[in-house]
């Protein structure tokens, strides 16, 4: 397998932190962002978006970061990672969608306004929206260990880097104590690998 990312990408760090879960074998192919490789024609062949992480197993392509958790899920993990049943199914999928709603348009914007100098992010904004889900995150770890189903699943993979990135963006997560208590167990995982901010 190989999983074409850059090593900055929170996006990227999920989908290599799951195939370290998982114990799998891959190769990672940096792709610098900065040059702008993922607007080659050879990249753009591999995800016409031109965006990482994507993740190469043989003849198989999976684009986006949590396309590729439900596919590693799927394909290598058990139903411990993912459930087949549709109610639990159902509650994976929505950390799922937090993560690229409320999460993305919170703490990775604020990230990529600060680190990266991102001036089509109102900070204003971004901030407040952290601040939400944040708040709405701590809150729901109160009686709880992981997002869901009592062990952890892709819900916290996926929701994960950019929470715990979340001083890159200038947000303090002193105040939300139950989200560092969970950061902290997911980062005794066996197979848990760090990425620069974590």
């Amino acid at each position: 397998m190989k999983l074409y990312g850059h090593e900055l990408s929170g996006n990227s760090y999920k989908a290599e932190l799951f195939l370290n879960l998982l114990g799998l074998e891959y190769e990672f192919v940096p792709v610098d962002l900065m040059k702008g490789e993922h607007k080659n024609p050879a990249f753009l062949k591999l995800n016409p978006f031109g965006q990482v992480p994507v993740l190469s197993d043989g003849e198989t392509i999976i684009c986006d970061a949590q396309a590729i958790l439900v596919y590693l899920a799927r394909r290598y993990g058990n139903e411990e990672w993912l459930p087949l049943d549709a109610e639990p199914f159902s509650r994976i999928i929505r950390w799922l969608s937090t993560t690229t709603g409320e999460i993305r348009q919170g703490p990775e914007f604020a990230r990529l306004y600060y680190l990266f100098n991102a001036q089509s992010v109102n900070i204003n904004i971004a901030k407040a929206k952290s601040e939400f889900i944040l708040s709405q995150i701590d809150t729901h770890l109160k009686n709880k260990n992981w997002l869901e189903l009592g062990h952890p699943t892709i819900a916290d993979v996926a929701a994960f880097p950019y929470i715990a990135l979340a001083r890159d963006g200038n947000i303090n997560l002193d105040q939300y104590s139950n989200i560092l208590k969970w950061i902290h167990r997911l980062k005794e995982l066996p197979g848990f690998i760090a990425m620069t901010g974590i």
